[in-house]
């Protein structure tokens, strides 16, 4: 690999725990490797040096200082720019036999953000804290008018993810196909990034994940199923690096922000809500109801509910420096650039300015975020009505705040925020008269009614007889409805003018056993019974999970290596008995997981269960329960924070 260093020497000391402190790498103490960063020295100690060091852009120097000439010490300096990977050190002995050559040892090299030179250089400790070393976080779901916080363990630094890591560089493609060149590349974030992004997914090589949004997931994992990078990362690598069964996109950024943090770069996940999927490249989505509102597949265009990336830092020297700062990675297999399934680096700033023409995959960002939704009333193959939404796609983009366990709202960084309504135009002349307003009464939560108003409008100067009807369809995020398990009509006389408030409840019994983990589209087509007008309303929307407590029992005075006791609880609020298993993780703190099994509870029953732990690692570290139900299709979560101190 570039920068090869040869140093004549009897001996050497790697000064690994003194090293790896320096250089901010410590969390990865279960490597057997020396793992530093570039564009900062590490210091060697040496037996008898012999002081011709040969060098081109690296550098190695000794402090005159308390220089021991028996036991000196040297210091190695990798430039800002050198390839990240794997390099070995050669001992070289010379004898009046000759010279002999052994190999010593190897260090891993990573990208470096706290050094200003450095490509990837972020300019405060806060940042490089909570998108460099931080090992956990929080992944945002569901939908923008009620999100959920989903706790994910990253797991930089357990055993074997750091390797793992460097595994993905190695059996990349690109690495098999031409190994010199590149290792010359890999001194550039953007192809790093690159890289990454197709290997998280395994379309096009041995990458990690397979995606499989189908719903049958008996020959693997459901991508639920998953709490951290780290059993990822380490299944891949053990198999001989066959991909791990399954993933969506949550699961692919999650994974890759991990990658991106092992190797330096600084990494978050981000979501987007109200994510257009634009399959031919017109900024519209088409969605097709019926008379009575049931969502039609028609479109192979669609909106998701919710979409992951991930955001790195980086400068883009390839694009001028107005374009440095964050960048859009998205590893799920959606898009194909340069012909491999993957997509970006992005500049953020590019897709706010609609820089079209630059590297990489802008329009296709682009259209995630601003394109617009046209609703179309269908009849025996007849348009009947369609309305136009010109602000929901990207309604919402969020990431988790920097040092707290909440939302950051970054849309403002992808696109201009309108503060009007959005744009209602109904039928093609847009002359309608007649309009309907569907709106929760509060955002949903398991086990109470799902309570919304319809209000209709009447503005025109004569008596109307409307015809209403309600319609209600469990979805995936990700997927067109499937049937209708809830509907109803009504008639209502409206007076000239005049606005009538009607209210509707979707009762727990009617939902619980459809809905799940699933979200639910709502639609409202309201009818002039005289003139047959029509106009539709809808909404989407999750119902909120109740979330396991965690209690540390003495959360001020955890010590790293001091047993502590925490309580995980659970009430029951669905109408019926609910069991499953509870699995308890999390990463610094426990080794491997914690299982037990629920027994089924009757409605409003609590349990409660014991657990100890022993941190191994001190800083802010997360403990996490997942609790997956076993008559329902669903999986409650919940988490704690807890800062570990030194013994």
């Amino acid at each position: 690999m570039e920068g090869k260093i040869y140093i004549v020497i009897q001996n050497v000391n790697l000064e690994q725990s003194e090293n790896m402190q320096r250089h901010r790498t410590d969390g990865f103490s279960s490597s057997k490797s020396l793992v530093v960063r570039r564009g900062a020295p590490f210091k060697l100690s040496l037996i008898k040096l012999n002081p011709q060091v040969s060098s081109s852009r690296w550098t190695a120097y000794m402090e005159s200082k308390n220089l021991d000439l028996q036991n000196p010490s040297v210091f190695i300096s990798a430039p800002s720019s050198a390839p990240v990977g794997c390099y070995r050190f050669q001992l070289h002995v010379y004898s009046q036999g000759g010279r002999r050559r052994t190999a010593l040892g190897k260090f891993l090299l990573l990208c470096n953000p706290w050094c200003g030179d450095d490509d990837v250089y972020i300019p405060f400790e806060d940042q490089r804290e909570e998108y460099v070393a931080n090992d956990a976080g929080l992944l945002f779901m569901g939908t923008a008018v009620n999100l959920v916080s989903r706790p994910w363990s990253f797991d930089q630094y357990e055993p074997g993810v750091l390797e793992s890591c460097m595994s993905l560089l190695q059996v990349s493609p690109k690495h098999q196909t031409n190994q010199r060149l590149d290792y010359l590349k890999r001194n550039d974030p953007v192809y790093i990034s690159r890289v990454v992004s197709a290997m998280i997914n395994c379309e096009d090589d041995c990458g990690v994940l397979k995606g499989n949004w189908s719903g049958d997931f008996k020959n693997g994992v459901s991508p639920t199923t998953w709490t951290g990078s780290g059993d990822i990362l380490n299944q891949w690598a053990k198999s001989g690096y066959k991909p791990v069964k399954y993933g969506q996109c949550w699961v692919f950024a999650a994974v890759m922000c991990t990658v991106m943090r092992v190797l330096g770069i600084p990494c978050r996940v981000v979501t987007n809500f109200n994510s257009a999927h634009d399959t031919n490249g017109n900024l519209v989505i088409e969605e097709y109801y019926s008379e009575k509102g049931e969502k039609l597949k028609l479109s192979k265009d669609s909106v998701w509910n919710f979409h992951v990336w991930v955001e790195c830092w980086m400068a883009r020297k390839d694009l001028g420096s107005g374009m440095d700062g964050w960048q859009v990675l998205d590893p799920t297999p959606q898009n194909r650039s340069g012909g491999v399934f993957c997509c970006g680096p992005s500049p953020v700033k590019a897709i706010k300015k609609r820089c079209m023409e630059m590297f990489y995959d802008i329009p296709f960002v682009y259209a995630e975020v601003n394109a617009d939704i046209h609703m179309i009333i269908m009849s025996q193959g007849r348009v009947l009505s369609l309305s136009k939404d010109t602000e929901k796609v990207g309604s919402l983009i969020c990431t988790k705040a920097i040092g707290f366990p909440r939302l950051e709202n970054i849309t403002g960084d992808y696109k201009l925020i309108k503060n009007q309504r959005p744009e209602q135009v109904s039928d093609f002349n847009n002359h309608n008269k007649l309009f309907v307003i569907l709106s929760l009464d509060k955002a949903p939560v398991a086990g109470e009614p799902v309570s919304f108003t319809v209000k209709l409008i009447n503005k025109q100067k004569m008596r109307k007889a409307m015809k209403l009807h309600l319609n209600a369809q469990a979805k995936e995020y990700n997927h067109s409805p499937s049937d209708t398990f809830w509907a109803n009509s009504d008639i209502a006389q409206l007076g000239p003018m005049e606005v009538k408030v009607m209210t509707y409840q979707i009762l727990p019994a009617e939902y619980e056993d459809v809905v799940g983990d699933d979200l639910i589209n709502l639609a409202a087509v309201v009818e002039d019974m005289s003139s047959h007008e029509r106009t539709l309303a809808s909404e989407e929307f999750n119902i909120a999970t109740p979330k396991l407590t965690i209690q540390v029992l003495d959360e001020n005075s955890v010590k790293v290596n001091e047993e502590q006791t925490a309580i995980v609880s659970f009430k029951n609020p669905y109408s019926h008995l609910v069991g499953g298993e509870l699995i308890v993780a999390g990463a610094g703190l426990i080794q491997g997981k914690i299982l037990f099994r629920l027994l089924p509870m009757r409605t409003g029953g609590k349990v409660e269960h014991r657990i100890t732990f022993t941190p191994n690692m001190v800083g802010t570290k997360m403990l996490q329960a997942s609790l997956k139900l076993s008559n329902i299709n669903s999986t409650i979560r919940g988490f704690k924070m807890v800062i570990v101190d030194k013994d």
